[in-house]
């Protein structure tokens, strides 16, 4: 069974320090969102968008960075991701004084690929997200450089950790929590902060139904693996899940909702239309299970909801939360 002591989560946010930023929360009140979700429910959003480099995932790459020597620094990190990871491994690797060179996918959205070039990264781009877990093999084989996870191991999962201890700290006792779920590193931190600090609190994943490994994991209790990934949230689009970030889940975690796609572009729309936020499609998945399949059952509930990262071009924000406008009539009427 995989451990992660509230210590030990404690302990990582004295270490990141102001290396990232405390990030607010915001208790949503809005027309439409108590048309949709009922007055009586109380929605605190964790505004993770703000957080440096645009998305949570800084936290464990900087925990994970923060841990290796001098040498290993001085040959760099390498790492695998469709965006927000290689992002801020970029970032962490510009900041501590070293290299990155990070695999991507091609399909990888241009902005997130430019934003690695903006922080000083190498990026090698491949065919295939399982492609690129060969490719980063490699570059570890070759020049040695230290692979950093996008989701597994106890530092990752510490790192993510601060989130969920940030969150209870700021908006109180909550009822349920909702989390992104794509390679599980983040709900597996945050869920093991919850329920040592808050044990009653239910912690739910949202992940898409066309990336849905860690319910499948959940669903066989052993990690599962996906032949692809279909969904228009790409940094959610883990192909497997791990042995760490799934001990943890399994022992944290209360249960894994699936998400269409159309679901979170009604939450991308929903965000843009009433708190003024563009955010990403993993971004407005966790709104998008509140104002979907989970509106009934947390209805009149006390909700923590995560908005996790912002990172998505113009063009391809405003066809997503375009057609997300259109199908929002469904939740107002």
């Amino acid at each position: 069974m995989s451990e992660l002591s509230l210590e030990q989560i404690q302990e990582t946010r004295r270490q990141l320090g102001s290396l990232v930023v405390e990030t607010p929360v915001w208790h949503w009140h809005d027309h439409d969102l108590e048309k949709i979700a009922g007055r009586e429910t109380q929605v605190a959003l964790k505004l993770e968008l703000f957080q440096r480099t645009g998305s949570f995932k800084p936290r464990g790459a900087l925990t994970v960075m923060l841990s290796l020597t001098v040498e290993a620094l001085a040959r760099g990190v390498t790492a695998v991701s469709a965006g927000n990871h290689a992002i801020a491994v970029a970032y962490a690797a510009k900041l501590l004084g070293t290299t990155a060179k990070v695999v991507m996918p091609k399909s990888a959205n241009p902005f997130r690929v430019a934003r690695c070039g903006d922080y000083g990264a190498e990026v090698v781009l491949v065919d295939y997200v399982t492609a690129a877990f060969a490719r980063v093999e490699e570059i570890q084989a070759n020049e040695g450089r230290t692979f950093i996870h996008p989701f597994e191991g106890p530092l990752t999962c510490a790192g993510t950790g601060t989130v969920g201890l940030e969150f209870c700290e700021q908006a109180g006792e909550m009822d349920a929590v909702l989390i992104p779920v794509g390679g599980g590193g983040l709900i597996a931190g945050m869920a093991a902060a919850f329920k040592q600090l808050q044990p009653h609190c239910q912690v739910i994943g949202i992940e898409p139904a066309g990336a849905d490994s860690m319910f499948r994991s959940m669903a066989t209790g052993t990690p599962q693996r996906i032949d692809k990934v279909r969904t228009i949230a790409d940094s959610l689009g883990a192909p497997y899940a791990t042995p760490y970030t799934f001990g943890l889940c399994q022992r944290y975690v209360d249960e894994i909702v699936l998400l269409e796609d159309d679901d979170m572009r009604r939450g991308m729309a929903l965000l843009f239309r009433n708190m003024k936020l563009a955010v990403e499609p993993a971004g407005a998945a966790a709104t998008a299970a509140l104002c979907g399949p989970l509106r009934q059952r947390l209805r009149g509930k006390r909700v923590g909801v995560l908005v996790c990262g912002t990172n998505i071009d113009l063009a391809t924000f405003h066809r997503e939360a375009t057609a997300g406008d259109v199908l929002l009539a469904d939740w107002l009427n």
